[in-house]
């Protein structure tokens, strides 16, 4: 739970925005700090101070804090992309994470074809970049496979990635 720091004489970076006087009970003054303007003037453009104030009486004050986050996550990206906004951000995430679950999927696809190709019988205490024969590329993605002797499972071939 957060707790009311004591502030100093000076108005809350809303109060200042709004030019009026900060009161000791204050609702915006523990969540946009006087040091911190344009946190609460993105925050007032998009929302208004009057629903940011209703948001926050209706939000338990446990959660205040990450509610204020939201909202100045939201406002930032409304004022980046005033049409597709969190939504924009979002979609660009998703299609982040779709490219990598491919690019992962091709790295499994040709770990499964290295492995099937290559197996060592007998563990060597040499290097494994020294077993390298002239089919595997060292700057692409290469998995060495050792036999279950060595210590290595087969869980280990069949997953590389946690």
């Amino acid at each position: 739970m957060r707790t009311q720091e004591p502030r100093s004489s000076s108005s809350c970076a809303a109060c200042k925005f709004m030019k009026r006087r900060c009161t000791l009970h204050c609702l915006f003054a523990p969540y946009f700090r006087a040091d911190e303007p344009k946190k609460f003037a993105k925050v007032h453009k998009v929302f208004g101070a009057s629903n940011v104030t209703k948001i926050l009486n209706e939000v338990p004050e446990p959660q205040r804090q990450d509610a204020v986050n939201s909202l100045v996550f939201e406002a930032e990206e409304r004022l980046k992309d005033p049409v597709y906004g969190c939504i924009g951000a979002i979609a660009s995430l998703q299609d982040k994470m779709f490219q990598l679950e491919h690019d992962l999927a091709v790295a499994k696809a040709r770990l499964a074809r290295y492995s099937n190709k290559t197996s060592y019988a007998s563990c060597s205490t040499t290097s494994p970049f020294s077993m390298l024969d002239g089919e595997f590329d060292m700057t692409s993605f290469d998995v060495f496979v050792v036999d279950q002797g060595c210590g290595l499972t087969n869980e280990f071939r069949q997953h590389p990635f946690p």
